[in-house]
């Protein structure tokens, strides 16, 4: 009897999750070559979720406890002391003030930055405090859990499982009824009802789905972690962002020791959060002190260098000083060059146009490399007028004032224009011992208080903030 044949369901991309009805040689989403793998079609995910009815070890239910509709009124609200406390400050402060009871949490990053070292951290101080944890790795052995747990001196009391197999690792929720799970990763598990690959998208989906419902139902605090491609986005359907209440970004550049981690996505609190880690021997450390990590230079040291600022960026509600440097020399080649390390690679082009068309300085000839120290990624217009001032002080090798930090956008005609959260800006810089400032003229909000002792000098034009920083250098009051 001939044997039939797997329908298809189309192609998918092993790098990112992209999906094709046809074979495709390149990858439209993230360019990679000879990644397309045909997927089967997928089984009926009702008979899959009445498959995990009847589990072993358990008799566990995806249907139990069916919801019921309350008026908004009769909801009781979780305070933020009932929430769970993670062991780290800057984690809390990122989710909203801890872990909420039922919450299902993504967090991706680059190999080797330290997701598992984090998650491993978080859930070891939970079990010291008595309550029951499951940590599920797919892609680790016992023994090399068991060696990094006693390098991380973390609770011995924490259960862990080493299962690949999602029907297996259900059937151990079931049993130890743990208030929170880890499941590392999501890319890695799989169930047994789909004809596809670990890692597929149709596997991603579905596994996620059934950890969701139980998340919910069963008020189980899950946290998955996931791969992420070449260009630093989840692999997997994009619905898997979608379907979690928070999604946190693990980053930082493995030669520098600090990390951070980002909200970009937070039903339970504000976005775009930062928390701030020192990765060391014995696990990640939080850094108390963020500010002072990315100065090289004491504000309190008069001497300062060409061809470098500092600025106050604002990273989620926090402000962080930050150092920019550039470097600009005259090139042999017809194209020059524009290396940007940390900062948006075309609003340095945008400035660097600006300049030449508004100030006449000739840098269409010119290489220029532009820097933020420490490693950290600035993307915000605010720093556009810190720029410009380290690539003019690099061209006319002028030193700066001391003591002195620059805010301020830059818009194409040269005007300066306001920038958000300037008195948090100034205040932070002040406590660090700041004492002169460059900033947009804008209005403030009511009650603003900014500090008194400090020179603050508010500019609307380019050519105010030269004569300011380094006078006089330009003859053009129009600019």
């Amino acid at each position: 009897m001939k044997k039939k044949k797997v329908k298809s369901a189309g192609f998918f991309c092993k790098e990112c999750g992209h999906e094709s009805l046809t074979y495709l040689g390149k990858c439209p989403a993230c360019s990679a070559w000879g990644s397309f793998t045909e997927q089967p079609i997928i089984n009926n995910s009702t008979n899959l979720i009445n498959n995990l009815a009847n589990l072993p070890n358990g008799t566990f239910n995806i249907h139990e406890s069916g919801s019921l509709a309350l008026k908004l009124s009769e909801i009781p609200i979780l305070s933020l002391k009932q929430r769970l406390n993670t062991g780290f400050e800057e984690l809390n402060n990122v989710l909203g003030g801890g872990l909420q009871a039922g919450s299902f949490l993504l967090i991706g990053g680059d190999p080797g930055i330290g997701k598992s070292t984090l998650l491993l951290q978080v859930i070891g101080y939970i079990a010291d405090q008595g309550l029951q944890t499951l940590y599920v790795s797919g892609e680790e052995s016992l023994q090399q859990v068991k060696q990094r747990s006693l390098r991380l001196e973390v609770s011995q009391e924490l259960c862990f499982m080493a299962e690949t197999n999602l029907e297996h690792i259900l059937a151990e929720v079931e049993k130890l009824s743990p208030e929170i799970l880890v499941i590392d990763s999501i890319q890695a598990i799989y169930l047994d009802d789909k004809n596809s690959f670990p890692g597929s998208p149709s596997q991603i989906r579905d596994c996620a789905t059934l950890l969701m419902q139980i998340a919910k139902k069963k008020n189980i605090i899950t946290l998955i972690v996931g791969h992420i491609t070449k260009d630093g986005n989840i692999a997997g359907p994009k619905l898997l962002e979608h379907m979690v209440d928070v999604v946190l970004y693990f980053e930082g550049d493995k030669q520098n020791y600090f990390r951070m981690i980002r909200s970009v996505k937070n039903r339970f609190g504000p976005t775009e959060e930062v928390g701030l880690f020192e990765m060391q021997e014995t696990g990640l450390a939080e850094v108390k002190n963020p500010s002072a990590l990315f100065l090289t230079d004491n504000p309190e040291n008069s001497e300062r260098r060409s061809g470098t600022i500092i600025t106050a960026t604002m990273q989620g509600n926090r402000v962080l000083l930050a150092e920019i440097q550039a470097l600009v020399g005259y090139t042999s080649y017809a194209q020059p060059k524009r290396m940007v390390n940390g900062l948006d690679y075309n609003r340095v082009n945008q400035v660097a146009a600006i300049l030449e068309r508004r100030l006449g300085l000739a840098l269409s000839k010119q290489d220029i490399y532009t820097s933020v120290v420490g490693g950290l990624n600035i993307i915000e217009p605010a720093t556009d007028l810190a720029i410009a001032l380290s690539i003019i002080s690099c061209v006319r090798n002028l030193e700066l004032k001391s003591k002195l930090i620059v805010l301020g956008e830059i818009g194409l005609t040269g005007e300066i224009r306001p920038i958000p959260k300037l008195e948090a800006r100034l205040k932070e810089a002040y406590k660090l011992g700041f004492e002169r400032a460059i900033v947009p003229k804008q209005k403030l909000g009511i009650g603003s208080n900014l500090p008194n002792k400090m020179e603050i000098h508010s500019i609307s034009k380019l050519s105010e903030a030269l004569a300011f920083a380094f006078p006089p250098i330009i003859k053009n009051k129009n600019v």
